[in-house]
């Protein structure tokens, strides 16, 4: 028998569909609807006569966003990484990428047949792009609707774990993208079954997740267990929290906080760090002095204070930059735009010279090494990685890699599809580029041409730039005092 339990309060019937068999679950008071049922794998719920749904909290999507739920046994998984002791994140340096974008295959497994090359860089941990099921087989992740489940085109929950695990063997971290201040627009079932938004709040996506409303205590849960999952079942060794500034909560203990201190209680030191565009101090402030207890914190300013000297660039969001004076500030205190309080340290500010954002947001996703020469690339990269804060280098960054990275999705609705593309050529208005030039999102090129080319890895300025890199994070470590301590290469 496998327990069966979903959250809706409002519900006058909740029924289990096992393929078209359906078992009447039974309410308690605090609004959960449970049943037990034999041999059941695949199943959806059916509230008050519609659907039938996924499960808000399902494991696994197989099928995709709008097909069945599939139960998972995390306890099934055989890991191989008991003797792993975690990433210390104020010393570490960090790597992002996208899953499907990494490699030709674009796949988990696929990510685990890199790791060579991200062992001789010397990389601490990797930093996934969200992986949480989001509509059709590509897409950023940043519209994910069953957070709960890995990407079923990446592999699903074993291949997440599987490169988990390879990871831990070859001394390197992982950290997952989360995303709790929105849920993307196709498959998002939640308000068929409770309170998950708020019209109290709005956010640029519309009604706030419901942090502070009636109904609130599930809905925190959801997210705070869902941020455990990764860290427990899926062995992640830190979380990073889009956007935080789009959580609104007005309860007496913010929601980040209730993470933070759930988080501090696991088994093992792990780490959340927060994308926050207001600068607010009280994110990375410690608890006990009256912050939410966050360990790190994005620090765009960086970015944008070198991306404007070396580029010239001085639209959008850019006119606030392009002095030497802000980037000597920047070089100094990674804000710009304003200081950080004396009670913060470097390890608590990240920073990058590219990252999905800086790059995926232009018209045609250029990389740094499309805008500037040879020699601006070698400059960034040793400002990034000789400074006091921990650096975070995008997929292909090190290797100044001639593929693009641009924003994509694969949504099956011609209306919502038709809406993002055209969205997204309204979108780069202030930066004065022509709506022309952005490549359709729902175009499979668009997609195709943002994988990295792993044959020029080892070719000329790529190679030489590939050193520099290697070279610097070396360097890096030895003068933290920490040496060169990966495990041997299998």
């Amino acid at each position: 028998m496998t327990a069966f339990a979903v959250w809706a309060p409002s519900a006058s019937s909740v029924e289990l569909d096992a393929g078209g068999t359906r078992t009447v679950m039974v309410r308690d008071e605090r609004g959960w609807w449970s049943c037990d049922a034999a041999g059941v794998t695949d199943y959806r719920y059916v509230v008050d006569g519609k659907g039938p749904f996924p499960d808000p909290r399902s494991p696994w999507q197989p099928s995709g966003i709008d097909g069945p739920s599939r139960v998972v046994d995390h306890g099934a998984f055989a890991w191989t990484d008991a003797g792993w002791r975690g990433v210390e994140l104020s010393t570490a340096v960090l790597y992002e990428l996208h899953v499907g974008t990494f490699t030709p295959e674009g796949t988990f497994d696929a990510v685990v047949g890199k790791l060579d090359h991200l062992v001789d860089l010397g990389v601490d941990a990797i930093e996934l792009l969200p992986v949480a099921e989001f509509s059709g087989d590509r897409g950023w992740g940043y519209d994910g609707v069953d957070l709960y489940a890995p990407h079923h085109a990446y592999g699903g929950p074993d291949g997440l774990k599987r490169l988990v695990d390879a990871c831990h063997g070859r001394g390197i971290g992982v950290v997952m993208d989360v995303v709790y201040n929105h849920l993307g627009p196709a498959g998002n079932h939640l308000s068929k079954f409770g309170p998950y938004f708020t019209s109290s709040h709005q956010t640029a996506w519309g009604d706030a997740v419901n942090f502070d409303g009636e109904g609130s205590d599930e809905v925190r849960a959801f997210v705070i267990d869902n941020a455990l999952m990764w860290l427990r079942d899926y062995h992640c060794d830190g979380l990073r929290l889009d956007a935080v500034h789009a959580i609104v909560d007005d309860s007496p203990v913010h929601v980040l906080e209730e993470l933070a201190a759930r988080v501090a209680e696991l088994d093992r030191p792990r780490f959340l760090v927060a994308e926050d565009e207001r600068e607010d101090a009280r994110v990375v402030r410690a608890r006990a002095r009256g912050g939410h207890g966050i360990d790190a914190v994005w620090a765009d300013d960086w970015h944008h204070a070198l991306h404007t000297v070396l580029t010239g660039e001085n639209a959008g969001y850019y006119a606030e930059f392009g002095s030497l004076d802000q980037l000597a500030t920047a070089l100094g205190e990674a804000w710009v735009r304003r200081r950080p309080p004396d009670d913060l340290h470097a390890g608590q500010f990240v920073i990058c010279t590219q990252n999905h954002d800086q790059v995926g947001n232009r018209a045609a996703g250029e990389r740094l090494s499309q805008l500037v020469g040879p020699d601006a690339l070698r400059y960034a990269a040793a400002l990034l990685l000789t400074s006091p804060f921990v650096p975070m280098l995008f997929m292909g960054e090190e290797w100044g890699a001639s593929t693009p990275f641009r924003y994509f999705t694969d949504h099956a609705d011609p209306a919502l599809a038709r809406a993002v593309s055209e969205g997204r050529r309204s979108e780069f208005r202030d930066f004065g580029w022509d709506p022309a030039d952005v490549p359709d999102p729902q175009d499979p090129a668009t997609f195709e041409a943002s994988k990295l080319r792993w044959d020029e890895v080892e070719r000329g300025d790529h190679a030489a730039l590939l050193e520099w890199y290697r070279t610097l994070i070396a360097r890096r470590r030895e003068l933290s005092g920490r040496g060169r301590t990966r495990a041997p290469r299998a």
